[in-house]
């Protein structure tokens, strides 16, 4: 597959796996569906492993994991925390807020990553890049007036806070991703495994609190939209790691491409959902994405090399935000979630 053609089915699984999630927990408990998504995505993890013990020539090689040490399990540990918890302010919000409305904010986590990139690593801000963060900013101050048509006000809304800080969490999760395969040097499938299974086990006594009404909680119904949320992700991955391997392949350019997922949730929100003003919305949607375009575009123009190991917000923790996605630049060695 082209890997333009790729970035674009890629952006339309993302897309798929934000409505899954929004049609997972509406009017439904959170904590058991994020629990039986994380399970979704480890089994399949735990079925690729179980193969490749016993035909382990059976296995191509971006699927192959590897050997932790316990030093490199702690970190990974320290990125399922991280993840939990952007997950869960994020699933919380996403119930409680329209999807037309939510995924447009989540779509700003490549400008968080940025400003991470900024602060930690010594990156600076080009021209374009300045430029594509007031877009950003100011269609989002347009998206909020939107937002009091529905009762939503940015400024004191807790839903709004839950999914800034979600977002902000999952952009904190990119740039240790970029410290995870670049300075540590960890291969994409063998993080990727382990993070599936740890996010599941971190979630596990949460869900069993859950169960035993530790707490006043909301009744659960199984949905199938809650696998379908963790397959989106791992296919809109898989497709997505195909893209970069390509030798003509510009990571800003598949970035940018990839942000066309908001589109897709947007649409799915007000003809699937029948959420309200969408023909209001759309214009501060399209900033957004043009914004995000200008962020990524502003240091991305040359063609990426063969990339083995994408930095990326690995499956199951996606959400939100994927660093070699949301950083958008081919120096990294270049990866959800999930975020």
């Amino acid at each position: 597959m082209h890997w333009v053609a790729a970035s674009l089915t890629s952006a339309l699984f993302l897309g798929f796996y934000d409505l899954c999630n929004k049609r997972s927990v509406r009017d439904n408990a959170v904590f058991p569906a994020i629990f039986f998504a994380n399970v979704c995505a480890a089994g399949v993890w735990l079925i690729a492993m179980a193969v490749q013990a016993m035909k382990p020539d059976a296995m191509p090689a971006a699927f192959t994991v590897g050997p932790l040490t316990f030093g490199e399990h702690g970190l990974v540990l320290a990125k399922t925390l991280i993840v939990s918890a952007s997950w869960t302010c994020s699933y919380f919000a996403v119930k409680h807020l329209s999807v037309s409305l939510a995924a447009p904010i989540r779509a700003t986590a490549p400008m968080w990553t940025l400003f991470g990139a900024v602060l930690f690593l010594g990156e600076r801000l080009s021209a374009v890049e300045l430029l594509g963060i007031a877009v950003v900013m100011a269609s989002l101050v347009a998206l909020s007036f939107v937002g009091r048509g529905e009762g939503v006000h940015f400024h004191r809304n807790k839903w709004i806070g839950w999914l800034a800080a979600g977002t902000l969490l999952g952009s904190v999760s990119s740039v240790y991703d970029k410290h995870l395969f670049g300075k540590v040097g960890l291969d994409v499938a063998t993080v990727q495994a382990w993070f599936s299974i740890d996010l599941s086990l971190v979630f596990l006594p949460i869900a069993i609190g859950w169960k035993l009404r530790w707490w006043t909680r909301q009744t659960f119904e199984w949905r199938w939209t809650i696998p379908c949320s963790a397959l989106s992700l791992l296919v809109a991955d898989f497709v997505y790691f195909g893209a970069l391997r390509d030798p003509e392949a510009r990571i800003a350019i598949v970035s940018c491409l990839r942000r066309g997922s908001s589109l897709v949730a947007f649409a799915g929100g007000v003809f699937l959902f029948k959420e309200t003003n969408g023909l209001r919305k759309l214009p501060a949607v399209i900033g957004v994405l043009v914004g995000i375009v200008l962020t990524l575009l502003g240091k991305g123009g040359s063609p990426s090399k063969p990339v083995g190991d994408p930095t990326h917000h690995l499956p199951g923790g996606g959400e939100a935000e994927r660093a070699g996605d949301e950083g958008g630049r081919a120096e990294a060695p270049v990866a959800v979630q999930p975020q």
